[in-house]
């Protein structure tokens, strides 16, 4: 019997089991172990918000956490790192919720949201978890992260994607930075209209 389908046994004994039952890791480019033992990763979209399924018609997410990088150990409860881009501040919120129980005050989470304005940086908790809340300029959040955690990305270039992921959560892991601290409610204040990511770019 064929098991090419079957999910790496070592996935299900990290914080990525219920968001993987729940089919909510799409998309991935990585989804499995790294190169350092016990750690699994994860690159792909994190489903935040299901459509309504009729009969059995397959619908993509109403709402998506995209270019997710995350990494997990097994035997521990919570992601050790998570970094994704989202359209909009609001759903900050959504992440936290449906992370629930994977999130640890000992995590390193870091969001780049399309409305935050260039130049601010925040540090937002909802439920004990802080998430370090960041502008994207026209970029990726690899390419942002790699800014962020002072890592060259020419050297970076040689690893596979694994290899990669273990060098970003390694520096994100050990990320000491504090941003000015904003409450959730304060930030939708404060959150701009949402640009359009292809705007001022060559067709």
């Amino acid at each position: 019997m064929s098991t090419t389908l079957a999910e790496p046994p070592g996935l299900l004994s990290t914080a990525f089991h219920r968001l993987e039952t729940e089919g909510r890791l799409l998309n991935p480019v990585l989804k499995g172990p790294t190169k350092k033992p016990g750690r699994y990763g994860f690159r792909g979209e994190l489903a935040l918000r299901f459509a309504t399924r009729v009969a059995d018609e397959a619908r993509p997410p109403e709402l998506t956490c995209d270019q997710v990088i995350a990494v997990a150990h097994a035997g521990e409860p919570a992601l050790a790192f998570f970094a994704g881009y989202l359209l909009s501040f609001e759903h900050v919120k959504d992440v936290a919720e449906v992370l629930g129980d994977t999130l640890s005050p000992a995590g390193h989470y870091f969001l780049y949201c399309n409305n935050v304005d260039l130049g601010t940086r925040y540090d937002v908790t909802i439920g004990g978890a802080r998430f370090h809340v960041l502008p994207i300029d026209e970029a990726t959040v690899y390419n942002e992260l790699l800014e962020l955690l002072y890592l060259e990305k020419n050297e970076l270039k040689k690893l596979d994607t694994a290899g990669k992921t273990d060098r970003v959560a390694d520096a994100a892991l050990a990320f000491r930075g504090t941003f000015e601290p904003l409450a959730y409610e304060d930030g939708l204040k404060r959150m701009g209209p949402v640009r359009n990511p292809n705007e001022n770019r060559p067709v």
